[in-house]
């Protein structure tokens, strides 16, 4: 499975054009068309960044009269959509993990990165009000988000709509929400990264094999000589970088039938292809050099990896306000200036996302609409885009960045919902519905939709509870989130003894 190059002959000496009387498909790709006319091809990073966050049409940038990404209305559906119980194991994942590290009385903060709109973070808070010492040591809530349209829909979620210049979690703390990255490194920060990382730019290489020298050959009174030339440091095989351009009128896309999603014959025709670098870049000479995964590859002649600088650079993040910065930076997180290093390591940060828990991800750029998945190279910025996670890259950044970290996992989101006792959860909240006579339950949609409240439809709704919980941890291919989904933990250094969901316990 890898891309397929473009006949590279048919762009030599023509210059990129975007000419006024092609149409395109959104405003948005016109105008990355008009940028690739004057730069030339760009990386799938530089591509998705325009898609997903430009303030000119970008996915998660623009507010659409009536449309949501999320729900069954939206584009796809979240854990924290499909039950309310997903939310609150994130919320005693956070009340363990305080717990094991001597439960501070001040100076701990919760942090969620993409927070969509605030789904997670309000079943985490209303999970963790219920513990009033680890309440009263919460000092700060963070929400770090990109999209205002989201930072609105949190807002009327955590604070209700009143109109307040500042944000309060009126419902369950008098503690205001920031919408800037915290900056004091002695703190207590319990970070949250829920499908989060998956929509990080990506960039994608090719491995190459080495090129043969044109044969060359001294005419002399004798007869021809042949001329033996030493052999250069290029005739290795190199790394080429795959770029976006736009299609070739009447062109096809790029990318081999089993790199991308299948779809409809009624999809919309892409605007833009991938096509490999004549020649390498500053991205390929340096991204593929930063991990023995990506070295060992260079060698298997047309290798496709994936590499995100970006979820380098958080996770390290992640890894320093944890155990403060490393003496020495490593290659995997040098693009990451060194947070000041902490009086005592504590906090955790917890990830869960999409990819394959050791393999290097290839070829796994995706569009998703209304459910379905569709090119990635169409309709820029009215699609939501994607692509595996490196589960191992980020065990390597996080290490790489702190001395006095470790990291758990990957583990499978089934394996790690299921110690965490998701269907001992969700037969309690059962439990607690027929006591209540069916009332105040809210699961399967979440903000979407809330279970009704008669006691006569009582069987069907302990129905829905229990379907949204296999859903969650299902292995069966096609059926369920257990297996696609990973887990991953960065906790301070002690000596390997594992958290919860991961092997551990309060008393392991």
């Amino acid at each position: 499975m890898r891309y397929r190059a473009l006949d590279l002959k048919i762009f030599q000496g023509t210059r990129w054009s975007s000419s006024s009387s092609r149409q395109w498909s959104t405003p948005l790709a016109k105008s990355i068309a008009e940028a690739i006319a004057t730069t030339g091809p760009i990386s799938i990073a530089a591509y998705m960044r325009q898609c997903l966050t430009s303030p000119d049409g970008g996915y998660y940038t623009t507010n659409r009269e009536g449309r949501d990404q999320f729900g069954r209305k939206g584009d796809f559906v979240t854990s924290p959509e499909i039950s309310q119980i997903f939310g609150e194991l994130f919320g005693l994942w956070l009340v363990t993990e305080w717990m094991m590290q001597g439960r501070k009385k001040q100076g701990v903060e919760i942090i969620e990165v993409g927070p969509g709109r605030g789904t997670l973070m309000d079943d985490i808070l209303r999970t963790v009000s219920t513990f009033k010492s680890l309440a009263s040591s919460i000092e700060n809530i963070y929400l770090v988000e990109a999209s205002p349209s989201l930072r609105a829909a949190q807002k009327d979620l955590l604070c209700g709509h009143s109109l307040r210049p500042q944000w309060q979690v009126s419902q369950f703390f008098a503690l205001k929400i920031q919408l800037t990255y915290p900056s004091e490194p002695d703190k207590t920060p319990f970070i949250f990264a829920h499908e989060f990382f998956d929509a990080l730019p990506i960039h994608a290489f090719q491995s190459v094999p080495p090129s043969q020298p044109p044969t060359q050959t001294l005419s002399t009174p004798t007869g021809q000589i042949s001329l033996n030339r030493p052999k250069a440091e290029a005739q290795k095989p190199q790394w080429r970088e795959l770029l976006v351009s736009p299609t070739v009128p009447s062109s096809v896309i790029t990318t081999s039938a089993s790199s991308m999603p299948s779809t409809k014959s009624k999809e919309p025709k892409a605007d833009f292809q991938l096509s490999l670098a004549k020649a390498s870049n500053p991205s390929s000479l340096l991204l593929p050099t930063q991990s023995q995964r990506y070295k060992d590859l260079l060698s298997t002649a047309d290798a496709v990896i994936e590499i995100s600088p970006e979820s380098h650079s958080y996770v390290a993040q992640f890894a320093r306000r944890i155990g403060g910065s490393k003496n020495s930076k490593s290659s995997m997180s040098s693009a990451v200036s060194p947070a000041p290093r902490k009086s005592e390591p504590s906090g955790a940060a917890l990830i869960l996302d999409y990819g394959p828990a050791e393999t290097i991800p290839s070829s796994t750029l995706r569009g998703i609409r209304s459910h379905q998945l569709v090119s990635p190279l169409a309709d820029a910025g009215e699609v939501d885009l994607s692509a595996d996670v490196d589960f191992m890259a980020l065990v390597e950044a996080a290490l790489g960045a702190s001395d006095n970290v470790e990291v758990h996992g990957p583990v499978e989101q089934g394996v790690f919902l299921e110690q965490m006792g998701i269907k001992e959860r969700a037969e309690m909240l059962i439990r607690g519905m027929e006591k209540k006579g069916g009332q105040g339950v809210e699961v399967a949609g979440g903000a979407d939709q809330t279970l009704g409240k008669d006691a006569a439809d009582m069987e069907p709704r302990k129905k829905t509870i229990r379907e949204a919980v296999e859903r969650l941890v299902s292995r069966l291919p096609g059926r369920g989130m257990g297996t696609l989904y990973k887990a991953l933990a960065i906790v301070p250094e002690r000596g390997g003894k594992r958290p919860v969901g991961f092997g551990g316990g309060l008393g392991a």
